[in-house]
């Protein structure tokens, strides 16, 4: 049997012609949003993925051993609902003396968007490891900031920057080099 689409008539030809640029304009479409999808992270992931993987980057990421009060003494035993709450411990070098930010309090002050623009242009001081944040993905900081998100909302206060030429009025860990005593 010899299809009607070879040797039809010209308007079965343009019908079959529209029909076929529909369908592939149809799969060009589907393919250009899961494109859009992916940019952003989310392709097929639910909202619970993204922030089950958030918590996965803050936990190996070492956010906590800093971010949370107690953690590294711990070893980790810290219940998750105090969880990068920053803290009064203090790190002090020719710096100055800086404290652990309340990611809590600072997370839910801005989107998303303006949280990756933070973790993209941001330099602060030691110890904290700000290029690593520039070596996520945008993927990887859209998790961590649903992750924090969806802890509960916390504002315990932390000490304000202390510049070198003061002393720092609480606990602190000193970071100065030490030459090895002959």
């Amino acid at each position: 049997m010899v299809s009607s689409a070879s040797n039809g008539s010209k308007p079965e030809k343009l019908m079959i012609r529209r029909a076929l640029i529909g369908i592939a304009a149809l799969g060009l479409g589907g393919v250009l949003t899961v494109a859009m999808l992916d940019r952003n992270g989310l392709g097929s992931a639910t909202a619970a993925d993204s922030i089950e993987h958030g918590r996965y980057l803050v936990k190996i990421g070492g956010c906590n051993d800093c971010h949370t009060p107690g953690y590294l003494e711990k070893a980790g035993n810290v219940p998750e609902d105090r969880w990068l709450i920053g803290g009064s411990l203090g790190f002090n070098g020719p710096w100055g003396t800086t404290y652990p930010t309340n990611l809590r309090y600072l997370l839910r002050t801005m989107d998303e968007d303006d949280w990756v623009q933070l973790a993209r242009t941001i330099e602060t001081r030691p110890p904290m490891p700000w290029f690593n944040l520039r070596a996520m993905t945008e993927a990887d900081l859209r998790a961590i900031h649903r992750y924090v998100l969806s802890l509960p909302a916390d504002d315990t206060p932390v000490p304000d920057y202390v510049p070198p030429d003061r002393p720092p009025k609480t606990p602190h860990i000193v970071f100065v080099p030490q030459a090895p005593k002959s």
